[in-house]
């Protein structure tokens, strides 16, 4: 199976200037810094002890900065690399002031290139986050004997299935981990049927996730949002957006002065957006534009990146997407933290630990349908959505396992 794999990622390989072009023109890549993923490296190495993470994109580099800020002050640790594969997930760390960081977009997986990247950034310790798994970097790692890490470790059942298609691949692959932090007890089953060695279940990360953006809203947009009644949409899907606008038409005409925020998960399909929820006769307002917001806007589209917490912090009432679709839910904790009522799909597998935390606690509620969506919200304006405090109770989670991740982490 190896082989196969490998015949299947050297045509992506060849094909990548047609992708990467592709990307570029679509803005999801950095003009400047594509060769990084075809082997071309943009920083200087460095002889010094380096430690590497890799994580896909923004939720992932997320979850790992409280690691990062304490292996940042901690003098055996000389730099820390990072890698992944979004643009907007190499924007994380732009604003923090680490002195070690390093950033290069992930290569792609293809056996020389791996070869040459490991040797190019020699690394002494590898973390892989959540469910990034690329054979031939695997492989690699292992051969040159570096301790290789899985932390916040998600493998859903749906994952399970797909890397159990290839059995005896998937085991081979999994069990070069020499430890792995499961970010749930269904993940840490999971990974013991693939054959992980050192599997311990300590609590998802995003728990403990740092609060580090202190942005605030510009005067002229909070003058307008005072005196709208407000509801967001926040990481919607293709087919999200369209709803949250056909629930907008019912709504607003039961609630006055309503207002719908849109964060799309990915920004660059603002235009298209936009141009969907015209077709519906809503006024469009795009966040990074020159424009004066008119009072009679229906829709705040979102079109940058890290920008939830902004408007997370000016209402009460957030449909979280992903959920809605077959995608497997977002992080609902940041909502929960600046004390929003969450609303979600069914679809939330890729979270159901915390969800069913946030449940019991009367913090999220599912929603089947159109119909029942539009319920919840009327709900919610009319009888006062409550701010619910309970981000002590989610520190006090994460500290702890922050505090037994770094643990098992110092021991490897």
């Amino acid at each position: 199976m190896l082989i196969v794999y490998r015949l299947l990622i050297n045509i992506i390989f060849f094909l990548s200037p047609f992708i990467i072009s592709f990307r570029l023109i679509k803005g999801k890549e950095n003009i400047y810094r594509f060769k990084e993923k075809i082997g071309f490296f943009s920083k200087k190495k460095f002889n010094e002890k380096l430690y590497w993470f890799h994580g896909a994109s923004v939720g992932e580099l997320k979850s790992i900065i409280p690691i990062i800020d304490k292996l940042e002050k901690k003098n055996k640790v000389k730099k820390i690399l990072i890698t992944s594969n979004t643009l907007s997930s190499s924007k994380i760390f732009e604003n923090l002031k680490y002195k070690k960081i390093i950033h290069q977009f992930f290569p792609i997986d293809v056996n020389f290139i791996t070869k040459k990247f490991l040797d190019y950034w020699k690394p002494s310790k590898v973390f892989f986050i959540d469910s990034e798994i690329w054979p031939n970097m695997i492989l690699n790692i292992k051969k040159r004997n570096i301790p290789l890490i899985l932390i916040n470790g998600r493998i859903s059942n749906k994952s399970l299935k797909r890397w159990m298609f290839l059995k005896s691949f998937s085991k081979k692959i999994f069990s070069k981990f020499d430890l792995c932090l499961s970010s749930s007890e269904e993940s840490k089953k999971n990974l013991i049927k693939l054959n992980a060695k050192n599997v311990k279940y300590i609590g998802n990360l995003k728990f403990a996730v740092i609060d580090y953006e202190n942005k605030r809203l510009p005067k002229k947009i909070k003058k307008i949002f005072i005196t709208k009644n407000i509801w967001c949409a926040s990481s919607t899907h293709k087919k999200e957006e369209i709803l949250c606008g056909k629930i907008h038409l019912n709504l607003k005409s039961k609630i006055k002065n309503l207002l719908t925020i849109i964060i799309p998960r990915h920004v660059e399909r603002s235009l298209e957006i936009k141009n969907d929820l015209e077709k519906l006769n809503l006024k469009v307002h795009l966040h990074m534009s020159n424009k004066k917001i008119k009072r009679d806007t229906d829709i705040y589209l979102v079109n940058t990146y890290g920008a939830t917490k902004l408007f997370f912090s000016n209402c009460k009432i957030v449909f979280l997407g992903g959920s809605l679709v077959n995608h497997g839910g977002q992080n609902p904790l940041e909502a929960a933290r600046l004390q929003c009522n969450i609303l979600h799909g069914k679809y939330i597998y890729n979270f159901n630990e915390i969800y069913k935390f946030l449940s019991k606690n009367k913090i999220s509620f599912e929603i089947k349908n159109q119909k029942e969506f539009l319920k919840y919200l009327i709900k919610l304006f009319n009888f006062g959505a409550k701010k619910v405090e309970i981000k002590k109770k989610i520190d006090l989670i994460g500290n702890k396992i922050l505090r037994n991740s770094l643990k098992e982490i110092d021991m490897i």
